[in-house]
């Protein structure tokens, strides 16, 4: 697919690695067995900017991050992350990206701050400039009354926060999130998006990957839609949303029985196939002026009672299910 991003760089496959990207994906594609887990993706993420890698599970969002993050080979193509070729030099890359993934990779056993120092030793800070660093991501990530807590006694929430800081601890320029909220309640949700929302304030370049669509909508700049081990749709939230075309008129029925003859009133002002699903009735309008009045006017004239009835702009769950035929959460395996 084609990106917005002018490129320049490295010729890979006919194909040019964008070097003004903080990441630059080209061709790239990973098989197990007869398991294809991605084919061909391209994709470019501009410095200091959150791409959304939005699909179900088993679509290959997780498989495309490890590769990126230099724990998993392809079987083809190239990549470069913060000016560093992914395959080549995988050590030195390792120095300049933070990783945090869907389940909290922290020891139980040691404290938030005896985690996040040892995570800076590991990186070859002194001990005191590890502890340092370590009181200033807790500082960050609203951990401070927790510093000297073991972990096993931290909720889902701050063991998640306490991750997401560890993954900083090395003032990464690129952060791979690998669906960081999945399991967390929604406030744990809403404070991780701010925490996510800083770091790209700050300078920082975020490739998330989610299922979640609000979670999509909320915090990318842009959004890759990939399915079945392929980049289907690339664009920003809104882009994506007129691709699936006008408003959406939503009309809740007092009579769930009277659906189809809903639907038979409304038919002439659908721009697509009318659905009706327990009571609701939701069409594709083909202009948005008047078309409640008129939506009204024809049930009326049809005898159909009305409870509710509304106007809305596509969401990112019309864009998916438009897309690939099935919603973002759908289960599967990768």
């Amino acid at each position: 697919m084609s990106s917005q991003l002018e490129t320049s760089g490295s010729r890979v496959g006919g194909a040019s690695l964008n070097s003004d990207a903080a990441i630059s994906v080209r061709g790239i594609s990973k098989s197990f067995g007869d398991v294809h887990a991605l084919i061909d993706v391209d994709l470019d993420v501009a410095r200091g900017t959150v791409l959304g890698l939005l699909g179900p599970n088993g679509a290959g969002k997780t498989t495309l991050v490890r590769i990126l993050a230099t724990l998993l080979q392809p079987d083809s193509g190239s990549a470069q992350v913060a000016g560093v070729d992914v395959l080549r030099r995988a050590a030195e890359l390792r120095e300049r990206i933070g990783l945090a993934g869907q389940y909290a990779a922290v020891d139980e056993n040691l404290t938030g701050l005896e985690n996040l120092a040892m995570v800076g030793r590991l990186y070859g800070s002194s001990r005191a400039a590890a502890k340092a660093r370590g009181q200033e991501l807790l500082q960050q990530f609203d951990l401070v009354d927790a510093a000297d807590r073991p972990v096993k006694t931290y909720s889902g929430g701050m063991r998640r926060r306490l991750d997401l800081a560890a993954a900083l601890v090395a003032k990464p320029p690129v952060l791979f999130l690998d669906e960081p909220t999945t399991g967390l309640d929604p406030r744990s949700r809403l404070d991780l998006w701010d925490v996510i929302e800083t770091l790209v304030s700050e300078g920082a370049t975020v490739l998330l990957t989610t299922q979640y669509l609000d979670e999509a909508d909320r915090l990318a700049d842009r959004i890759a839609v990939i399915d079945h081990g392929r980049v289907i749709a690339e664009g920003t939230s809104d882009e994506l949303k007129d691709r699936v075309g006008g408003e959406r008129l939503e009309v809740h029925l007092e009579d769930s029985s009277q659906g189809d003859a809903a639907v038979e009133a409304l038919a002439p002002m659908c721009a697509e196939e009318p659905a009706t699903s327990d009571g609701l009735v939701r069409i594709g309008v083909r202009q948005r002026g008047g078309a409640i009045i008129e939506a009204v006017r024809r049930l009326d004239q049809a005898g159909v009672g009305v409870d509710d009835i509304a106007l809305r702009r596509p969401t990112l769950d019309d864009v998916f299910l438009a897309l690939t035929g099935h919603a973002a959460e759908e289960e599967g395996s990768e």
